[in-house]
């Protein structure tokens, strides 16, 4: 008889089909409560697969007697209550390395895009603006200053190439990195002041909650552009729109915000904002290996192998 694995968001066609040829698997779009889950069902749960956003409460753990495992579709485990899981002594499994080049990629995209008016480009071309003249000017990257917050596995691709592309790097997080040359920069603030483009890649979660706080958003400045491929959390988000709508921080570059999918109306309203649906990793091939992750570490664990998280 398969084991049964509560499968909570969604995930590539491939993880599905490979989910169903594995275990028997119950399919939630949402958390679900106490009530929507049928008692009989919760007596059978052995594990969760469960996107990183979701991740999994107190309440869902609490109902599961026999759950033995949660493998996140992702690197965050900040959605799963990592203390009600330890003292059940249940591993939390996430999918780390796999996705750190494609959000790499993704977060360089989104500073381009800021930094050389892509989207504004293809706007003035549609509506005909070109007839009418030139566009404005935009920014270059290159010899400027990239700020990486977080110098994990998705910072340290960021910091790569931002210096492919011929940028001065510096970095911060809780200690220096003794097997990397970039310079350290302890304080936060002072890292935004030296920046020109301050890259977000930490994790999220109560430690970095409001990190980039309206001290650091007024370090980085009129010039300074912010992009955010980390948590919505990390970022004090009122207060970004507030510097953006009056001109103390130049540009913003988002892909994920405090309170997604609901997006701040005023922020949607500034001309000097990039906007995403938090779709750093989110490419076929990337996913799907992902999702086979998830699948491995569930197998594991049922067979007796713990993994903790990476």
């Amino acid at each position: 008889m398969k084991p049964d694995v509560l499968a909570l968001g969604s995930f590539p066609e491939a993880t599905w089909t490979e989910l169903a040829r594995r275990f028997s698997v119950h399919r939630y779009q949402a958390l679900p409560s106490p009530e929507s889950l049928p008692p009989e069902l919760a007596l059978r749960i052995r594990a969760i697969a469960t996107e990183a956003n979701r991740g999994a409460n107190r309440q869902l753990i609490g109902i599961l007697p026999r759950l033995e495992v949660i493998s996140v579709f992702g690197v965050g485990v900040d959605a799963v209550d990592l203390d009600a899981a330890q003292e059940r002594g249940i591993p939390v499994t996430n999918t780390p390395g796999i996705l750190a080049d494609e959000v790499a990629d993704f977060a360089i995209g989104l500073m381009l895009a800021s930094a050389r008016q892509i989207l504004i480009g293809d706007r003035f071309v549609r509506e005909g603006q070109w007839m009418m003249g030139p566009i404005g000017l935009g920014r270059s990257v290159r010899a400027k200053t990239m700020g990486v917050l977080g110098l994990g596995a998705i910072g340290r691709a960021i910091a790569q190439r931002g210096a492919a592309f011929g940028m001065r790097v510096l970095y911060s997080g809780p200690r220096p990195k003794p097997d990397v040359a970039y310079p350290y920069v302890s304080e936060v603030r002072e890292l935004a002041r030296q920046s020109d483009y301050l890259m977000v890649a930490c994790k999220g979660g109560p430690e970095t909650r409001h990190l980039v706080s309206a001290r650091v958003i007024d370090a980085l400045g009129p010039n300074g552009t912010l992009i955010n491929v980390a948590r919505g959390s990390v970022v004090e988000e009122l207060a970004m729109i507030e510097a953006l709508a009056r001109g103390r921080l130049g540009f913003a570059a988002l892909d994920v915000f405090e309170n997604e999918p609901n997006v701040s109306e005023e922020l949607l309203a500034l001309p000097n904002v990039i906007v995403q649906p938090h779709q750093g990793s989110a490419t076929t091939e990337t996913r799907t290996a992902m999702g086979q992750m998830m699948i491995d570490n569930i197998s594991m664990r049922l067979a007796g192998e713990p993994k903790p998280i990476e």
